[in-house]
């Protein structure tokens, strides 16, 4: 019934939005009092909208649904980060920015079959319990799952702490059932830390929730005690999150009174400095940190900050580029809004913010900021750094790119599947950080494979493919017919070829699955560094410090 009039409904909003932006537009450069009649008039209209719908509309309308989709229509003319939190998505918002909630300790997902634990996390009620990856999920106390969607099933699965839930699992050919009770599940911001060498340390943030300073610090602590002297710091696919955990956490690396990063806004309670309040954990150990497309936000707050100060090495390739600042805004009835209002500045002045909002709304295209208007900033030492689009490396290394056989197997569930049945019959394995699973048994895995589906196109068999179809549009389509076939035979792949091809890199994705039904996110993350490119790459400037001396001096660049 809500899809049938979405086209109606939108209309109606876009009609509102019109008016309400024409509205402010005409006003702007009146008095504030204008402007808050322009707005109290515009939401008189758009609530007598609503209630004439309600009235007129042929079918029965849903009144919180059609108002939040125009809600959402309204905030989806600013930027992607400004958005309505409805009461009964409040405790998702809380997780998210927490860290925190009541439940299993689980991530679930769905394979195929229906949903199945994908990670129990080390030391929940989840794995404490028994539960283990591939579990599928067939019952929650009295309600059959095997139909429900993944976010159903997270929410049955969500309760009150020290409550006990009753699970009943498909475990390869058997049926299980656990009792688990619910306990307040704080996710880790650091899911991993060790030594890469015997001295060199390595820590895994991955989020900047509640607490993540605190973990960073114990990881360092830990791992100081056990002889490191160089840290690799890893931010990548780090997506931020609190600020002030930011702050703290570059407050381990650099002196007290010092500025980590500058909010300024229209507000003036918004205008902050945030700086170093403590003393710092190591003010002089050698580090790398290691960033990517996917680290934003607090992330890039920490990297940009290390980097302004030349205290690290940054390693990687150029951050998601988010200088904007989100405020939680309270309204009635138990919603909230989470809305942008200040950019950032890091301590060289810059600004990383790689997307002009406003100009985007104005001209309708995706606007970054050209390479010709970015600015120079200089570091503590001189380096020449540009505001603009993210944090740029001062190492650049090439993204990771896997063949089109690895992801057909990844995608078709093979490798998930694979690992799984290995579990079943070999009770351990090696050390994560030096298993690999043996020649032999990679070749179990060919013959695994046979009968099952995983072929492929490649991008130049589709390329070839769309030139024939167009040519087979033209006239003279058959005196070039037998050119085009030679050339679909030419680059037509052999998938039993590209699995002796690819081996090295099937079984490197295969090793860490497999290690992940063992070791759990833990293991899978140490089972990934001895290949990593920007690990390789970190390790060879921690061990050169001329190197890192020259990389962070102002003649660098």
């Amino acid at each position: 019934m809500i899809q049938k009039m979405t086209k109606t409904v939108k209309k109606l909003i876009l009609v509102f939005l019109v008016g309400f932006f024409i509205s402010v537009g005409f006003f702007a450069f009146t008095t504030k009092n204008d402007k808050l009649f322009a707005i109290a008039k515009n939401i008189d209209i758009f609530a007598t909208l609503v209630r004439e719908l309600d009235s007129y509309y042929v079918d029965e309308i849903d009144p919180d649904k059609l108002v939040t989709i125009g809600i959402d229509a309204i905030l989806e003319e600013l930027d992607p980060y400004t958005e309505y939190i409805p009461e009964e998505n409040s405790d998702d918002f809380r997780m998210l920015t927490t860290g925190e909630y009541a439940g299993i300790g689980a991530l679930i997902g769905n394979r195929g079959e229906g949903n199945m634990i994908i990670m129990p996390y080390t030391g929940f009620p989840a794995q404490n319990a028994g539960l283990r990856i591939a579990d599928y999920l067939l019952q929650v106390d009295t309600t059959n799952v095997s139909g429900l969607g993944t976010s159903d099933v997270s929410t049955l699965l969500k309760g009150p702490a020290n409550t006990e839930v009753l699970l009943k699992v498909k475990r390869d050919q058997d049926t299980l059932e656990f009792k688990v009770v619910r306990k307040k599940i704080s996710i880790k911001n650091v899911p991993y830390y060790g030594k890469l060498d015997s001295r060199t340390g390595y820590i895994k943030l991955s989020d900047f929730t509640t607490n993540a300073a605190n973990e960073v610090r114990n990881a360092m602590v830990n791992l100081k005690a056990q002889g490191v002297d160089r840290l690799v710091l890893d931010l990548r696919d780090n997506p931020g999150g609190l600020v002030s955990e930011a702050v703290e956490i570059v407050n381990l690396f650099i002196p007290k009174g010092r500025e980590v990063v500058k909010t300024i806004g229209k507000l003036e309670n918004v205008n902050y400095t945030y700086k170093t309040t403590k003393t710092p954990l190591d003010k002089d150990i050698p580090m790398v940190v290691l960033i990517n497309e996917r680290s934003a936000s607090a992330s890039e707050i920490v990297a940009g900050a290390l980097q302004d100060y030349d205290r690290a090495v940054l390693v990687g390739r150029k951050s998601f580029g988010k200088g904007l600042v989100q405020t939680t805004v309270p309204l009635t009835y138990n919603s909230q809004m989470k809305v942008t209002t200040a950019k950032y500045y890091i301590p060289s002045g810059r600004c990383i913010q790689a997307i002009d909002y406003l100009k985007t709304r104005e001209n309708g295209a995706l606007t970054t900021v050209p390479d010709s208007l970015r600015k120079e900033f200089k570091t503590k030492n001189g380096r020449i750094v540009l505001d603009g689009a993210g944090i740029e490396p001062d190492q650049l290394t090439e993204p990771i790119s896997y063949a089109p056989i690895s992801y057909s197997l990844v995608a078709r569930s093979h490798i998930f599947d694979f690992a799984t049945e290995y579990f079943y019959k070999h009770s351990k394995i090696g050390e994560p950080s030096s298993y690999s699973i043996s020649d032999q048994e990679y070749k179990d895995f060919l013959g695994w494979l046979k009968g099952k589906e995983y072929d492929y196109t490649t991008y130049l068999e589709k390329s070839i493919e769309d030139m024939r179809k167009n040519a087979e549009k033209v006239e003279y389509y058959p005196e070039i017919k037998a050119q085009i076939e030679a050339l679909e035979t030419r680059v037509k792949h052999s998938k039993e070829q590209d699995l002796i091809t690819y081996q090295k890199e099937i079984k490197k994705i295969l090793s860490e699955e497999i290690v992940s039904r063992y070791y759990f996110q833990e293991g899978m993350i140490a089972a990934g560094l001895k290949e990593d490119v920007d690990v390789i790459s970190a390790k060879e400037f921690l061990n050169s410090p001329e190197k890192v001396k020259l990389t962070l001096s102002a003649n660098s660049k």
